[in-house]
């Protein structure tokens, strides 16, 4: 048995991470086999550029298998400068100010352990990716959780609104930064320019750096727009905008991502990286290279893979939406990203089973999976301990499924349809 003063015990600054909601209901899903809507991974067929994009990089150069610059390829720093330089309005420079990281995952952490202090304070946005907390925590700061609340009859993921007096009073003389998602996970929410603005203003205002993780970038859909932050006066020069090309190209196993920002503060997470993972496979940041070369010659034409895949999504949310309206849920119809929110208190379902620890949503999930053969993520996991309550009727799907997956999904649907008429 491990003894109170056992040296054999884990580091404190791991406590409460040894569970997650991951690590569940992926099990579940192993056991059950259900339609998997939760994870938010492609089954996608990989587009033939993107394979071509691959082959090119591992028949092009012997080099191309061996150590590369360790903060990001040259190749690749050079293409994402030359893609992004102009969306954010400047001309960057690809040796000072792009980090190129094992997938946007790594960016975040170099950004927690490169730029916060132990007993600094970090805003967080919830619902928010469940990676966020453990960063901030295990570089010693307090984090300051300001809630999206769904209205009453909230219908769109613009409907999940902060309260303004709240993230203004978060804002302090010991906050360092703020982490901002946009388009937003799990809501879909792509944040209004005139909400981007209120952020500017308080960073500028209280000397606070803005990391924004814009992963899913691209998956914007009709009537919504992009704002870039970073891209707001005064801003440039204390954000860290984070992207991934495993989003971006939907080829989660690439793990490819940056960081882009000024070189005062990149710098920060270039020693963090040097001192952890020090050097990103180099065949796929070759690939990558290619596949946004590629993707830069035709930004704007309709057969740019950045304007066909959130068509493409479109319609697999529009029809995600008919199938949960079909057995009584009410879909939050996602203005970005490829997950939708669906409020699911109109089944009425209760759950007896002396379980008086575990949130609403996740015995629905677990429900969900076991008895309907449809796989979930319970979103009260993206919320901190005092307000789980806010997601308690909502649980998340993920929609970014090929064609097979989503008529196995529709067939589940239409079975628990029929049932409820019965």
């Amino acid at each position: 048995m491990e003894s109170s003063t056992s040296k054999l015990i884990g580091a404190r600054r791991l406590e409460g991470m040894y569970e997650n909601v991951w690590v569940e209901f992926a099990g579940l899903a192993r056991q059950y086999q259900p339609v998997n809507l939760g994870q938010g991974f492609p089954d996608l067929p990989v587009p033939p550029f993107l394979r071509d994009s691959m082959m090119k990089a591992i028949q092009s150069s012997d080099m191309n298998h061996q150590y590369t610059r360790g903060w990001g390829h040259p190749k690749l720093i050079n293409a994402l400068a030359k893609l992004y330089g102009p969306l954010l309005g400047r001309k960057l420079d690809p040796e000072s100010e792009i980090l190129v990281t094992v997938g946007a995952y790594e960016s975040l952490y170099c950004c927690a352990m490169g730029l916060i202090n132990e007993g600094d304070e970090v805003i967080l946005i919830e619902p928010f990716f469940d990676c966020y907390v453990p960063f901030a925590k295990m570089a010693g700061a307090k984090t300051v959780c300001v809630s999206l609340r769904a209205k009453e009859d909230a219908k769109s993921s613009a409907d999940f609104c902060w309260d303004e007096n709240e993230i203004r009073n978060a804002f302090n003389a010991k906050t360092k930064c703020i982490l901002l998602n946009t388009p937003h996970n799990p809501t879909g929410k792509v944040f209004s320019r005139k909400e981007l603005e209120l952020i500017a203003e308080l960073c500028i205002k209280h000397d606070v750096i803005c990391i924004t993780d814009e992963v899913y970038e691209w998956l914007i859909y009709s009537g919504s727009e992009h704002t870039r932050i970073a891209t707001l006066p005064g801003m440039y020069d204390r954000t860290i905008t984070v992207g991934s090309a495993g989003k971006t190209f939907s080829v989660t196993g690439w793990k490819v991502g940056w960081s882009m920002g000024p070189s005062n503060l990149i710098k920060h997470l270039r020693v963090v990286h040097t001192n952890s993972i020090y050097h990103c496979s180099t065949i796929t940041q070759e690939a990558v290279a290619n596949a946004i070369e590629t993707e830069s010659e035709r930004l704007g034409d309709k057969n740019c893979y950045f304007r066909q895949l959130p068509k493409m999504l479109e319609r697999k949310r529009d029809k995600m939406a008919v199938l949960l309206k079909s057995i009584g849920v009410v879909p939050i119809i996602p203005e970005g990203g490829y997950f939708m929110m669906a409020d699911v208190s109109p089944l009425g379902i209760k759950f007896n089973d002396g379980d008086d620890t575990s949130p609403y949503d996740y015995k629905f999930s677990r429900w969900l999976i076991k008895q309907k053969g449809i796989a979930c993520i319970p979103p009260s996991a993206f919320y901190s301990k005092e307000h789980k309550d806010l997601s308690k009727k909502f649980i998340r799907f993920c929609f970014i499924k090929n064609d097979t997956t989503m008529t196995m999904a529709e067939e589940k649907f239409n079975e628990w349809a029929r049932s409820l008429k019965k």
